[in-house]
């Protein structure tokens, strides 16, 4: 009782800071978050109320601050209270202190706009000098090139009010050119749905990787459509090439189960000589930030895709608006006033929505209203009349437009009124004239009502196409999953080396060619249940980095070795080639004194029969040098092995059974270049972490960090260099990595050779 008491304390305390009813029973069934919004409301003082701005921003704080990062959540809010904190540049704030280690209070103020405030004189200066190097452009593209300019004025005017800036680009873009004519309608519209205007640009799109997914799709010649006059205006707007589409959610950094999406979608369109966009469908505000747009751009260029054009869902807004009027005048979409829950009821019962029969008028004014703010969050939805009575859930009366009154990282603050995946998705498709639609097998069921929204506008339809997800043991693809460990502090961030994301893969040492190669071994299928062994993937990574590393030598466990019979100052020069099977990468050279360390699953107290390591007596090769011999070794209290004194026969007057790595001093017995090392293992104990429990089957020992000695060769590389550490394993130079404090990810082990297993 009292727990309940609690809850609905804490509901109310959200709605005094301006959250709505439905978003804080929302916020109720995440007890963490109850916690820390609760926290933080306490800590600004709010516990009253505050403006709703504010409230928002808090809300924000809760949900985006990483675990970790409480240190500076103190001087945030108090930024949010005085207002030098706002939605124009929380986003980046956020995004900055997420990324960044060594957080300078100067530094974040400068780089995320604190306190910054752009005046409306400003504004309307900047937008005046982007125009006006823009002329030549304007007069030849006019009104196409409205989206174009709204970036670029975002990127030159830092800091700006998104609707301000708008309106006075629309203004500033009405006064050169006049009002919008019917042509310049047309020719936007042609532009969005991808209309090339000459037959030469369909032969002239940018190179993209040569890649085949071996997957064969229907001519676009063959779509069935609701009319042939709908395809053959398709085809003369595209030219009868391949269209295809990469149209991740920004709402986290992308997957190795993206890398197979993008794998066939632009493998297909540079298969056929055709095209494919890159699409963000960036319909929720709530979940999406820069950072993530930014990263997933950075992603799919590291991967050498080349996209025909990159493209945002929000681009289309208006577009998309007045297909909802449409929709509505049609008699096929009506706005609802039922709660979600009593939404979901009503579905699962088969009821329809006692608003369902409302007239095409009531349904224009309500939207209307909607757009306008005139309701507060859950309190209306625009919904599409199909067929309550179908077998498929999805053609159940979906939702077409909700209300958040939440900024949009690409719009700002212009919309509180934003439409659906269900309703966004098949209409941009339509837009950009995607001949094929390619998406996982969860989304099979969408693809009715998909048809039928496209239907009921007289719309270009395309083929729709599903492959199987791809799953790889001992992790997660889940986005709900992944933002769970990094918001809950079980991963050191997105790009951390445990993740499945593919810009962890690149900061543990994986190639884009390794991705790729192990895209089109996996093929495709209509299994959902199939999972790829890890190891699969680590072998394609192990192939590739044996051919293109770099040789170096490493010493994890490191044991002094001293040379007893060589003087003080004794130097020699040892040169190595680069890669033992590839002259051409030539040699490199260090240098072999006194003082030397080797590793200690080298070494043993006792020799035995098949063992090929260093132990008292036994000569042993050092690596592209001479042979040393133990005749003597020291312990420290616990038995652990400190010191070992060896004589070292340069000419190898005797034949050794078995080679060992090493790493000498440097110049008068200063130590090597020291490393910290980190060991990764799977990041689950458990090869199909599906339970409802699931964070209890993540591996406690996923990371293990020790320090040990590299070669001098290595001291001054820089971050995502590769190497192979010879007989430790293929090693990347870590992104946290400095001259004079180095650090290096193991991306994969060896295949262990008969001499080391026998070591």
């Amino acid at each position: 009782m009292k727990k309940g008491k609690k809850m609905s304390g804490a509901a109310e305390q959200f709605e005094l800071i301006g959250i709505a009813k439905q978003k804080a029973e929302e916020t109720l069934k995440n007890a963490e978050l109850t916690k820390t919004l609760l926290g933080i409301i306490k800590e600004a003082g709010c516990e009253k109320g505050c403006e709703k701005a504010i409230g928002q921003l808090l809300y924000q704080l809760a949900t985006k601050l990483n675990k970790g990062k409480e240190s500076i959540r103190s001087q945030i809010i108090a930024w949010i209270v005085s207002k030098k904190v706002t939605n124009i540049n929380m986003d980046a704030l956020m995004t900055y202190v997420n990324k960044h280690q060594e957080l300078d209070i100067p530094t974040i103020e400068k780089e995320c706009g604190v306190g910054v405030i752009v005046t409306r004189e400003q504004i309307i200066e900047g937008v005046k000098q982007l125009l006006s190097g823009k002329m030549e452009e304007l007069k030849k593209n006019r009104y196409t090139m409205e989206g174009q300019l709204i970036r670029e004025a975002k990127d030159s005017i830092k800091w700006a009010d998104g609707k301000i800036l708008n309106e006075e680009l629309m203004k500033q873009l009405k006064e050169i050119l006049g009002e919008k004519t019917k042509d310049d309608i047309k020719k936007k519209a042609q532009k969005k749905s991808g209309e090339p205007n000459k037959k030469e640009e369909v032969k002239n799109l940018p190179k993209q990787k040569n890649v085949d997914s071996g997957v064969k799709l229907s001519n676009p010649a063959d779509n069935i459509q609701k009319t042939p006059e709908i395809l053959a205006e398709h085809l003369k707007r595209t030219g009868g090439i391949y269209v295809t589409r990469f149209p991740p959610e920004p709402n986290g950094y992308l997957h190795i189960g993206h890398a197979k999406s993008m794998y066939l979608n632009f493998g297909y369109a540079e298969k056929t000589g055709g095209k494919c966009y890159m699409r963000f469908d960036d319909t929720n505000p709530e979940k999406e930030t820069h950072e993530f747009i930014s990263t997933i751009e950075e992603t799919v260029k590291w991967l050498g895709h080349t996209p025909c054009a990159v493209t945002y869902s929000s681009q289309y807004f208006d577009r998309i608006y007045d297909c909802a009027i449409e929709l509505i005048k049609r008699g096929k979409a009506y706005v609802c006033h039922q709660t979600p829950d009593q939404i979901a009821a009503s579905r699962e019962n088969k009821q329809p929505s006692p608003w369902r029969d409302r007239s095409v008028e009531e349904n224009l004014k309500h939207f209307k209203w909607m757009c306008q703010g005139r309701y507060g969050e859950g309190e209306a939805t625009l919904r599409m009349k199909m067929d309550i009575n179908s077998p498929n859930p999805c053609m159940w009366d979906l939702v077409a437009y909700r209300i958040k009154f939440f900024p949009h990282p690409v719009t700002g603050d212009r919309l509180c009124c934003y439409p659906s995946y269900d309703f966004v998705h098949c209409l941009v498709d339509s837009f950009e004239d995607i001949t094929h639609s390619m998406c996982t097998l969860e989304f099979l069921p969408r693809r009715e009502s998909y048809f039928w929204l496209l239907d009921a506008l007289d719309m270009y339809k395309p083929v729709v196409w599903e492959f199987n997800r791809l799953n790889i043991t001992y992790t997660v693809m889940s986005k709900r999953k992944l933002h769970a460990l990094v918001d809950k502090g079980y991963v050191r961030g997105w790009d951390d080396p445990r993740m499945p994301t593919i810009m962890g893969f690149k900061r543990k040492g994986y190639s884009a060619d390794a991705i790729n190669n192990f895209c089109r071994t996996v093929g495709v299928t209509t299994n959902t249940t199939v999972y790829i062994d890890y190891e699969v993937l680590e072998q394609h990574c192990r192939d590739d980095m044996e051919v293109k590393c770099k040789r170096a030598m490493c010493v994890p466990d490191p044991v002094k070795v001293i040379l007893t019979n060589v003087p003080d100052d004794y130097c020699i020069e040892v040169v190595r080639p680069n890669h033992p099977m590839n002259d051409k990468m030539g040699t490199n050279t260090v240098h072999l004194r006194k003082v030397l360390y080797i590793d200690r699953s080298d070494w043993r107290d006792e020799d035995k029969k098949g063992y090929w390591g260093l132990a008292p007596n036994k000569v042993v090769g050092l690596r592209y040098a001479g042979n040393i011999i133990c005749h003597k070794f020291d312990k420290d209290v616990e038995g652990k092995v400190t010191c070992l004194y060896c004589t070292f026969d340069a000419d190898k007057k005797e034949k050794p059974k078995g080679h060992i790595q090493w790493v000498s001093s440097g110049v008068n017995g200063a130590e090597p270049a020291r490393a910290e090392l980190r060991y990764y293992d799977t990041l689950f104990t458990d090869p199909k972490p599906e339970s409802p429990d699931w964070e209890k089957l993540i591996n406690p020992k996923s990371l293990t960090i020790v320090n040990g000695y590299v070669d001098e060769t290595l001291e001054h590389v820089k971050p995502l260099d590769c190497f192979q550490f010879e007989r430790v394993g293929f090693f990347c130079c870590d992104t946290d990595s400095k001259e004079g404090a180095l650090v290096f990810n193991r991306t994969v082990g060896l295949k262990e050779s008969k001499e080391k297993k026998q070591i």
